[in-house]
Order: C-alpha cells, then structure tokens, then sequence
C-alpha cells in the first residue's frame, strides 16, 4: 500500500473553502431588505381590502333581517338580538366588525320608519388600523357610505 505524501501548510497551499463571503451574505440581506419594504405593505393593504367585504357582507345581511322585520312588524328596530343575533351590537362572522343601528341626518336613531347601520372595527381586529376605510354606513335609502381617507372608494 502505497502511502500518500504530506501536504504542504502554508498560505500557498490554502484553497478556497466551498462557501459566501460576507459581502455576498450582506449583499442578498440588502436586497432581501428592499423586497420586503415593498412587498409588506401592499400585502396588508390587500388583507385590509379583502377583510372589508366581512362589513359589506354584515351590513346587507342585517339590511335584509331589518326589511323582513318591517314587513312583519311595520317598524325598524334598533335591537340586533331582535333581528334573530346573539349580541347587541351584531358582530360580523369574521368578527372583524360590529354592526349597530345608529343615528344619522337622515335617518334618527328613534324613527321606526327608517334605519341606519354602520359596521365598526372591533378593536381586537387588524381592521382597526384600516384609515382607508374606517366605518361603513348603509342605510334604508340603499346609500351606502364610508369613512377614511379613502371613502369614496371602499364600497
């Protein structure tokens, strides 16, 4: 069996070890980094939009139990419990919003002759960081407004 030579030590013989230097590493962290700060904020702006239907969709619902409630009763009611939920003010089944019977120009809170529902973010949802679209409004008429510094797009 034939033995193997020794290898030379030194700096002459040190190789290249198989791997990424530190400005490689900082280099892929940087752009990392970018991608990130742009990609973040336009992911929870859509999680915010998508989340907004959970309101639109509590908002017709109650509409629709507020109108067969008229036709049964000839009057509106401020009492969601009465309107077949288990809690007043309604809570939306994603329970990101709250839905109440509220007062509005149009429409007193005391009139039984119309309604006004406006859906709240819950304060334990990440809708409440939404200041696009804050609240949402609908009332008997079907006019359907918002609050936030894009209102006039959030229905």
């Amino acid at each position: 069996m034939r033995a193997h030579p020794p290898r030379p030590q030194g700096p002459a013989s040190w190789r290249r070890a198989g791997g990424f230097t530190l400005m490689e590493i900082m280099v892929v962290l940087i752009v990392l980094g970018v991608l990130t700060a742009i990609a973040l904020p336009a992911y929870q702006d859509s999680m915010n939009k998508s989340r907004r239907t959970d309101a639109k969709k509590a908002l017709m619902e109650v509409a629709s139990r507020q109108e067969q409630y008229m036709l049964d009763r000839s009057t509106y009611t401020a009492d969601m419990t009465e309107l077949g939920y288990g809690a007043d003010p309604m809570v939306s089944d994603d329970q990101h919003y709250t839905v109440d019977r509220v007062a509005s120009a149009a429409c007193p809170v005391a009139t039984a002759t119309c309604y006004s529902l406006r859906a709240t973010p819950q304060a334990s949802s990440p809708q409440s960081d939404d200041e696009k679209c804050t609240t949402f409004t609908l009332d008997s008429t079907g006019a359907q407004t918002a609050t936030g510094s894009d209102q006039d797009n959030c229905w």
